[in-house]
């Protein structure tokens, strides 16, 4: 009897035997693709998960198939998450076996495999009417960015600054910290900042009064601390005090320490993504259209926009009202 257990012996010599091993796969893989060096990141993580499963397991990932990776993706669901301690949601496990598809994908089209064995495994269903992210209100954005006012110390403008990309833009945090001050710029009157987006698209978004005043003031103070004009500071946007890159441990440190001296209930459980989440749902309250919002939240898929709308299923806005009101104008 066949068990996705057994060690699958290999036929032939493959690539993965090869000087280099799977790293090399990889690299190439990702060089192929236009990502953001986060979300690269992200996917190095999800492969070396797998090869380490198969190593475990002394399989050869080469040989590995739909069992196997269905096998997987239950180990994945009972994996407790470093950051949480609770069991990684569907949604981050889907999203691991979509970027081992798409490794699979790459090794398909250099004929080092026949096919993808991700394609016939069960992925998890995803909610879309339902994101699981703590979300804010508009006082208690306005609350946090009050705390970010508040806020004293060498890194207060730089926190200012980030805070403001994230409430106003509504970025993704791998988004904010990947950006570089070479992708800040001027178009048609308006203060820009371009970036690589979620599945490599490369996208822009205006910079709002106060989200530019507030990156004027930050990279003025570092100028200064650094002896030189704004125009000749180059690199990473946000930087630590030793001018690294700033990452996005630091950014849910920061925007729950915020969020704590606002006196946000909820502290312990927020964000970057919370800023997000609220961007998306006060644009829509504020009447803004969906198509709109998902432009700027770089969503490929409406469903996703719209999972932020907590508002949607108001009977205010009940299609029928519409309907019946225009039937009443034609009788009228």
């Amino acid at each position: 009897m066949f068990s996705p257990n057994a060690p699958a012996r290999p036929s032939r010599p493959t690539p993965l035997a090869l000087p280099g091993g799977p790293v090399d796969f990889t690299e190439a893989w990702l060089r192929n693709r236009r990502l953001s060096e986060h979300t690269r990141d992200a996917y190095r993580r999800d492969v070396a998960g797998w090869l380490a499963w198969c190593a475990a397991r002394e399989l050869d990932p080469l040989h590995a198939n739909f069992l196997h990776v269905n096998e997987y993706a239950r180990a994945l669901e009972a994996t407790l998450g470093a950051r949480t301690g609770k069991p990684l949601t569907p949604a981050t496990v889907a999203r691991r076996l979509s970027a081992l598809s798409s490794w699979y994908d790459f090794l398909v089209k250099l004929r080092a495999v026949e096919a993808n064995p991700v394609a016939g495994a069960d992925r998890p269903r995803i909610d879309r009417d339902h994101s699981a992210t703590v979300g804010l209100t508009p006082e208690e954005v306005d609350a946090l960015l009050a705390a970010a006012e508040a806020d004293t110390g060498p890194t207060a403008a730089r926190n200012r600054a980030a805070v403001a990309l994230l409430a106003d833009l509504g970025l993704r945090v791998g988004e904010l910290v990947s950006l570089d001050l070479a992708d800040l710029g001027a178009e048609r009157g308006h203060r820009s900042v371009r970036f690589v987006g979620k599945g490599g698209k490369l996208r822009r978004r205006a910079l709002t009064p106060g989200t530019a005043y507030a990156l004027d003031a930050y990279l003025a103070q570092r100028a200064a601390a650094q002896g030189v004009a704004v125009h000749e500071l180059t690199g990473p946007l946000l930087v630590t005090a030793s001018g690294a890159r700033l990452d996005r441990h630091a950014m849910f440190r920061l925007v729950r320490r915020l969020a704590r001296s606002a006196g946000i209930a909820a502290w312990a459980r927020l964000s970057p993504h919370s800023l997000r989440h609220a961007f998306a749902t006060t644009a829509r309250a504020e009447g803004v259209p969906l198509e709109d919002v998902q432009d700027a939240m770089g969503h490929a898929d409406p469903r996703t926009t719209r999972r932020y709308d907590r508002d949607r299923h108001n009977l205010d806005r009940d299609p029928a009202y519409a309907i019946w009101a225009a039937r009443a104008r034609r009788r009228g």
